[in-house]
């Protein structure tokens, strides 16, 4: 077990599926591969800066995409069981009481809350319901977190755009056939559950394994063991 390790492989690439969901990075290399300038059409992103980034889940990876966030000049909003006024205060972001609260004051979602009973579809259509016309909705955590029926018909009535690099039921090989049809919206982004994999995160992880090996042998104890009753 290597906590935190991956965390800023992870916050990037949320930030990354902000940007290309902003700019409509994608559609606009389709084009481009397929002979089309659309300078006119691309042209028309709002931009992120000043806009409200609201983050759901303010662990590790969620404080991590924050101080990235900020670093774009973006106001940060958040909503965690354990986030506090105080604690906002401190971290220099807005509290959220509710989770509508922040569904209806955010321009941008990020979505970072670990797959739990209590955490099946928190993201659905009373969220959604909630969300401002053309938001932004990114989710590097688990597919099951987002109602995908919900979010599907949100992205009709509201023009949602999104980034996801985790879906619900999604394959567990590395190489397998995937169901596209939640992509084939037109703005969708997706990658397929690489937020972890990165050099950086991998050596990372390699390096604190060999470190909790070599406390097992010297010390005889593991660091951040899970599974002893």
């Amino acid at each position: 077990n290597c906590p935190g390790q991956n965390t800023d492989a992870v916050a990037e690439l949320a930030i990354g599926l902000l940007i290309a969901a902003d700019r409509r990075i994608v559609n606009a290399t389709d084009d481009l591969r397929a002979g089309k300038w659309k300078k006119s059409e691309y042209g028309k992103a709002r931009g992120l800066k000043g806009r409200t980034l609201g983050i759901v889940g303010l662990g590790s990876i969620g404080s991590a995409v924050a101080r990235r966030a900020k670093g774009l000049d973006m106001n940060v909003i958040a909503w965690s069981r354990s986030l506090t006024p105080q604690k906002a205060e401190e971290l220099g972001i807005g509290y959220c009481a509710k989770l509508e609260e922040l569904a209806e004051k955010a321009d941008a979602v990020s979505v970072h809350v670990a797959a739990k009973k209590e955490t099946n579809n928190l993201v659905g259509k009373d969220f959604f319901a909630r969300m401002k016309k053309g938001a932004i909705l990114i989710n590097t955590s688990r597919g099951e977190v987002v109602d995908t029926a919900a979010l599907k018909a949100a992205i009709a009535e509201k023009g949602l755009r999104v980034g996801l690099d985790v879906f619900a039921g999604e394959p567990e090989k590395g190489s397998a056939e995937f169901d596209p049809s939640l992509l084939k919206l037109g703005t969708v982004y997706g990658t397929p559950h690489i937020g972890a994999s990165t050099e950086q995160a991998q050596r990372a992880i390699a390096m604190e394994t060999a470190k909790i090996i070599r406390s097992f042998l010297t010390e005889e104890t593991v660091p951040n063991v899970v599974n002893i009753a």
